[in-house]
């Protein structure tokens, strides 16, 4: 298999390092083409209109850290192809580093068809291509000592292929060399419908290695097997050391930290499109931390974390006022934070 390993411009590779020699994000997992049915209400086969939007969890993460000032590299695999172009150049736009948006030149870019029909359901189909080729000896040539904090957010790295290896054995480095560990785990129905056991065991191993997760209140129930959300919180304070985010939408979110939950409140907005407020709130996390000296993030006061979360909320709301994530991103800035 051959790659094309993409350059940037030097102004991108040199962005501000706030917290030093390791001052930088790195974002791993999934870059795909979003192909969404405008035609409301018909199904994939039925649909004539469709409109192509960058996208993937970690890609919008990383768009979202950027879009607010902060220091971040994607490493992701797509195709050499039109549309592995277009979300380099994307990225790039944004001002992420995109040395390792690596270009296979023997798959296609994923892309993911979405319909939304008139009983609420979605009319889905997964093209997988690159994303899952991102192999371990790919990672495994990171630098690692760039960066002060990882962030897994991949839907798709727990499928099979190179690329669930690859996240594991980043992983094990990031413990190894003390790097603080974020984890959101994405769960999608329609990837893991048929195997959700795996998706729920591999995400326990994530969640109590990590030192920050965010879930949302579906997720925290569909991984803890309870019922209320009450109870999925009780499992994840006694069964993980991290500080975690339990995503509430408009009723805010859920800290939990030192044994006790705290709910931050959000702020009102009028919604347009939900797509990608949760990566906003994620990335506004973590570009706030990677403004502080790397000793101090794992040893924040619940204060501070309860203004890291009212931060991150804002910027999930203000994502949702907004079509589309990365349109949304483009209105991103540190000023709605004060």
């Amino acid at each position: 298999m051959s790659l094309n390993k993409n350059t940037i411009s030097e102004e991108s590779q040199n962005l501000s390092s706030p917290s030093g020699d390791r001052g930088k994000i790195l974002c791993i997992g999934e870059a795909l083409i979003d192909m969404i049915c405008t035609d409301k209400g018909r199904s994939l086969s039925q649909g004539q209109n469709f409109l192509k939007k960058p996208g993937g969890a970690p890609t919008n993460v990383a768009a979202a850290i950027a879009a607010l000032g902060g220091s971040v590299e994607l490493a992701a695999k797509v195709g050499n192809d039109p549309f592995g172009k277009q979300l380099i150049e994307v990225m790039q736009e944004f001002g992420v580093a995109t040395r390792w948006i690596l270009q296979d030149n023997h798959s296609f870019t994923t892309f993911a068809f979405v319909s939304l029909m008139e009983d609420g359901e979605r009319d889905f189909v997964f093209n997988r291509g690159a994303d899952g080729n991102l192999t371990r000896h790919e990672v495994d040539e990171i630098n690692l000592e760039e960066f002060s904090i990882i962030h897994f957010g991949s839907a798709t790295a727990f499928l099979p292929g190179s690329l669930q290896a690859a996240y594991e054995s980043l992983l094990q480095k990031a413990l190894q060399q003390n790097i603080f560990i974020s984890f959101d785990p994405n769960y999608r129905h329609l990837l893991f419908r048929d195997n959700k056991q795996s998706f729920i065991d591999q995400s326990w191993n994530f969640l109590q290695s990590c030192h920050f997760f965010k879930v949302s209140d579906e997720e925290a129930m569909l991984i803890t097997g309870k019922a209320t959300l009450e109870d999925a919180t009780a499992v994840l304070l006694e069964k993980t050391k991290a500080i975690f985010a339990i995503t509430l939408g408009k009723d805010g979110t859920l800290l939990g930290a030192n044994k006790t939950t705290t709910i931050i409140e959000s702020i009102p907005v009028k919604p347009v499109d939900t797509t990608g407020a949760g990566d906003a709130f994620v990335g506004a996390v973590l570009y706030q931390l990677n403004n502080l000296d790397v000793s101090d993030i794992q040893h924040l006061p619940i204060e501070k974390w309860k203004h890291i979360v009212s931060n991150a909320n804002k910027a999930g709301a203000r994502t949702c006022e907004y079509l589309g994530a990365m349109e949304a991103f483009k209105h991103l800035s540190n000023d709605i934070f004060k």
